[in-house]
């Protein structure tokens, strides 16, 4: 048994998140030791090393969550997890287009920016107009 900074440590999650991730359930409530202090096994250890890595893939809280629970369930079928990766994959293509909407835009406003010494600048002024998007 390990104790929260330990438990950080050997999972590369701070004992900030791991705090959080027990409030909001994808980790499991940890045992307690006689003075109130949380203990850490190896396998909630596994899971915060579980759920650091599917952050880093930029799943959220909730497909997270869901994939957690598909990962301790022995009867869960891959084709429910490769639904979860399906769906975060479609998130991530409309994140990227979004994203590069923004930047055709912001380069747009920026080819008609001089860049010199005077204080008009077309980047302000599309900025603050009403009718932009």
């Amino acid at each position: 048994m390990m104790n929260i900074g330990e438990a950080a440590s050997a999972s590369g999650v701070s004992a900030k998140m791991v705090r959080y991730y027990e409030s909001i359930g994808l980790l499991q409530q940890v045992r307690r030791s006689d003075n109130g202090y949380r203990l850490y096994s190896g396998d909630n250890v596994q899971t915060l090393i579980f759920i650091r890595r599917a952050r880093r893939l930029g799943f959220s809280v909730p497909q997270i969550e869901r994939l957690v629970q598909l990962w301790q369930n022995p009867e869960r079928t891959s084709a429910d997890v490769r639904a979860v990766a399906q769906h975060h994959i479609q998130e991530l293509q409309d994140k990227i287009q979004e994203l590069e909407m923004m930047k055709q835009l912001l380069e747009g406003m920026i080819s008609r920016c001089h860049g010199d010494d005077q204080p008009e600048c077309p980047i302000l002024e599309d900025l603050s107009r009403h009718d932009a998007t």
